[in-house]
């Protein structure tokens, strides 16, 4: 029951402290959905059309832009509004054909029509595709333009035999084949990566933070008044290990929760994903005793623990994904436990069970031995050293 007191008695207090609530539980949901935002792999460009009268053609190059994959269409009323979602990066892109657009195109006139992105991005490279479809579209119109400046039929009536014969053409097919294996899975949603990366580096962040608490108990004295009382070392030792434990299990499991209620992220088998974070967490439960036992001080142990766990955790894949390091920067990768855990979330994400991770697992339970058993051995010496 000590055991758990300890424990519990390190969780409170995390609660209890406004500024670990914003870092623990609100900062790793924000971050993921920023990263889903801009890197998401199910990201549509948005593109916006202002066309006051359409018409016809107008319309039929509308149609064909709608049906355009990877593309969202967006209808504008106002040349303002255009030129701010631009501006705002509510849109990617903005087309603007002008009024008398399916008159000028009648009559074999040349008519502008207007395309605005910002420079770079997504916006520019649509430029060529909303081309493409605007040439496409204005082809029958052009020939029915040219029959009917020969007197050879009114325009709608050219314009209905050229759809005609153009939708009896045999359409030219584009096949697309990925050479050698992807390096993402095609199922692999817009927050999935940012997810598993922003949960394994907040998890080890949050443990390390845990070092300076530890230090605190030490240098308030809280450690040798238990001492005092018929409470074992190893009690003590044991329920400050099971307390850093609480914590970080508790942001993982919260991040998991978070994050696949609100954005849809895609743990795979929950009983796999639930086994990542218990050895996981135990791995930061050992780091942060290690390295509790380290430093005379909580200000030293907090400086050195968010350089140690933003270090580990872009060596380990946690800020760029590990499947675009070389492979020697891969296997050195491996050296850090982010590396496993992470390789372990994307065998489950692409329908893997517990049974093909045990690699992964064994790997980080090796890890939180080894740390849980030299942090025990420096904590005993640091509270029952005169």
């Amino acid at each position: 029951m000590k055991v758990l007191a300890i424990a519990r008695n390190n969780l409170v207090r995390l609660f209890r402290d406004r500024s670990a609530i914003f870092f623990v539980f609100i900062f790793p949901l924000a971050l993921i959905l920023l990263i889903g935002l801009q890197f998401g792999g199910t990201f549509a460009p948005r593109l916006g059309v202002l066309a006051p009268s359409p018409g016809t053609v107008g319309a039929e190059i509308i149609e064909n832009l709608e049906s355009a994959d990877g593309v969202e269409v967006v209808a504008l009323s106002d040349e303002t509004g255009l030129k701010e979602g631009v501006e705002r990066g509510s849109l990617s892109a903005a087309l603007s054909l002008p009024a008398d657009f399916d008159e000028r195109v009648a009559a074999g006139e040349v008519s502008e029509v207007g395309f605005i992105a910002r420079p770079g991005g997504v916006g520019a490279a649509l430029q060529p595709v909303v081309a493409e479809v605007v040439q496409r579209s204005v082809l029958a119109a052009n020939a029915a333009s040219f029959v009917a400046a020969q007197d050879l039929a009114t325009f709608e009536e050219a314009l209905v035999t050229a759809r005609t014969i153009e939708s009896q053409l045999p359409a030219s097919e584009v096949q697309v084949t990925t050479v050698g294996e992807a390096l993402f899975p095609a199922s692999l949603g817009r927050f999935d990566i940012g997810a598993s990366s922003q949960l394994v580096l907040f998890m080890f962040i949050t443990a390390l933070s845990g070092a300076a608490v530890l230090i605190q108990t030490r240098e308030l004295g809280l450690s040798r008044r238990m001492l005092a009382t018929p409470t074992s070392v190893r009690t003590i030792i044991t329920g400050e290990a099971g307390g850093r434990f609480l914590v970080v299990a508790v942001q993982g499991l919260y991040i998991m929760a978070g994050a696949l209620l609100i954005f849809g992220v895609d743990w795979g088998d929950p009983l796999s994903a639930l086994a990542i974070v218990v050895v996981f967490s135990a791995v930061g439960a050992g780091a942060a005793m290690l390295l509790g036992t380290l430093f005379r001080n909580a200000e030293q142990a907090g400086g050195v623990g968010v350089i140690v766990g933003l270090g580990m955790a872009a060596l380990g894949g946690a800020m760029l994904p590990i499947q675009l390091f070389s492979p020697t920067l891969q296997r050195i990768a491996h050296l850090t436990p982010h590396a496993w855990a992470l390789d372990a979330f994307a065998k489950i994400r692409a329908e893997g069970g517990i049974g093909d991770i045990g690699l992964e697992l064994g790997a980080l339970a090796a890890y939180a031995l080894v740390l849980l058993l030299a942090a025990s051995w420096r904590l005993r010496r640091a509270i029952t050293r005169p």
